[in-house]
């Protein structure tokens, strides 16, 4: 039991509005919300759990009249901190795990009305019903209002964008506890102030999202894949501007591996049906997705893989190593490995960076060259999301390359960060986000008239500062 919470009034006013079993203070219980899925730990006042809109903004207007923070917690598997609580055990965890019982879907407008706590895969399996799915492809199985609030995007952004262009309204409720319903399904909407898409990549800093609703599209009737050995970066680039033009807006991914990122897959996922020869990877992998609503009949989408393929290899043989076709789970099944298999292999540095695509081959040339030259044990291991301007730009090192993992770590972070955001017009988080990780980067790089914005913006929604764990005004936790 956390002592803190055993005394408080504020919860047991919380324990007669939800029940018992609807607000956690044992040490056991909160366990499972206060660390991660990968990074990020605290310690929490307790975990309350509404199981409706209307209950999440009595939540906050309790927590508001006792003068306790609260911090929105999702599914639990961002990869920068800020679901978890901080260290002081004074902050309220709000999940809404239990609001996930709406789900309205309107074939006709191709959309659907849904609560924040419903999982992405609870969400695609109710829209396959109705042919319907929605297009944000993850290793992981997010909550709605936690994609909204994180602006996610995945392996498919490159064909559908992230959740910021598949969102229509929300439901949203303010640190006062005020609840402020815009579920408009209205594709067109030219009124002004478009309030949704403050709330998108905010990391539940000025509201909880509650309820979306979102675009969705229909299922592919077919998808084809293949992996595609390339001999050098830039002609990575130039392969995805032959798929552009040439496949007739059917390219839905565009995957890059690295030969170091490959070579360690390929060892330590000895069991996956394995395209590539171990002895002789190329310089590049990668893995080019297909997929169309035509039948085949109408049209025969491996011939359109095959074809543009057959057009590169005569245009541009020295730039192409090999080509395998497979089946699209076998050939996904690789690229979901990845990360796994790296941290297998030694101490891992995830660096989610973007960098405008025309500049990805020269950045990690650059990159390459500047870390085989300053930190020699230092493996680049980038894989990633190329056909929208996306790398995890993994480093790896063996465990005794250094007795001070942490320090080489920031080191490392800095060096790369910086290169990305001042000598390549990059970002230093592609699609994580800020969070308490990401805070000092934030304060580093935003300029200040972004962050003066973001300021009046909290203090209009929150001028208390008790609602999230992201500053995005750069202003100290």
């Amino acid at each position: 039991m956390n002592p803190a919470a055993a005394t408080s009034p504020m919860i047991e006013t919380l324990v007669q509005l939800l029940g018992e079993g609807a607000v956690l203070t044992a040490d056991a219980d909160r366990a499972g919300y206060e660390k991660g899925w990968r990074y990020g730990e605290g310690r929490a006042l307790a975990v309350v759990r509404p199981r409706s809109s209307a209950e999440v903004a009595r939540v906050l207007a309790i927590a508001a009249e006792h003068g306790v923070p609260v911090n929105p917690i999702g599914a639990n598997t961002g990869l920068v901190g800020a679901s978890n609580p901080d260290a002081t055990g004074e902050q309220l965890l709000l999940s809404l795990e239990r609001l996930s019982k709406r789900i309205v879907i309107d074939p006709v407008d191709r959309t659907v009305r849904v609560d924040g706590g419903v999982t992405l895969s609870a969400l695609n399996a109710a829209l396959a019903e109705h042919g319907l799915f929605f297009p944000i492809d993850l290793g992981a199985d997010p909550q709605i209002g936690g994609m909204v609030a994180t602006n996610t995007g995945g392996t498919r952004l490159l064909r559908y964008g992230a959740v910021r262009e598949n969102l229509l309204g929300v439901e949203v409720v303010l640190p006062d506890g005020t609840l402020v319903d815009r579920m408009s399904q209205l594709v067109k909407d030219n009124t002004g102030l478009d309030w949704k898409q403050l709330f998108v990549g905010t990391f539940g800093s000025f509201g909880i999202v509650t309820g979306a609703v979102l675009k969705v599209q229909p299922l592919p009737k077919q998808t084809v894949t293949a992996w595609v050995g390339v001999n050098q970066a830039q002609a990575v680039l130039n392969l995805l501007a032959r798929f552009e033009r040439a496949s007739g807006g059917t390219l839905s991914a565009f995957e890059v591996l690295s030969a170091d990122a490959l070579d360690i897959t390929i060892r330590h996922a000895a069991n996956l049906e394995q395209p590539f020869d171990a002895s002789e990877l190329p310089a590049y992998a990668v893995l080019v997705e297909l997929s169309t609503t035509l039948e085949a009949e109408l049209l025969d989408l491996d011939a359109v893989l095959l074809s543009t393929l057959e057009a590169h290899f005569e245009e541009a043989e020295d730039e192409l190593a090999d080509v395998f076709p497979m089946a699209p789970a076998v050939a996904w099944n690789l690229r979901h490995h990845i990360s796994e298999s790296l941290a297998l292999e030694g101490v891992v540095l995830a660096l989610d960076i973007a960098v405008p695509r025309a500049r990805m081959a020269a950045f990690s040339a650059a990159m390459r060259a500047q870390l085989a030259s300053s930190h020699p044990q230092v493996r680049v291991c980038d894989f990633g999301h190329w056909g929208d301007g996306g790398s995890h730009f993994n480093l790896v090192w063996p465990q005794d390359a250094t007795d001070d993992h942490a320090a080489l770590k920031l080191e490392l972070q800095q060096l790369v960060y910086d290169t990305v955001v001042r000598d390549y017009a990059g970002s230093y988080s592609a699609e994580h986000g800020v969070g308490p990780h990401n805070q000092r980067f934030y304060d580093a790089y935003t300029p200040d008239a972004l962050k003066a914005a973001a300021r009046a913006l909290k203090q209009h929604f929150d001028p208390d500062r008790r609602l999230g764990r992201v500053p995005l005004d750069g202003t100290p936790e």
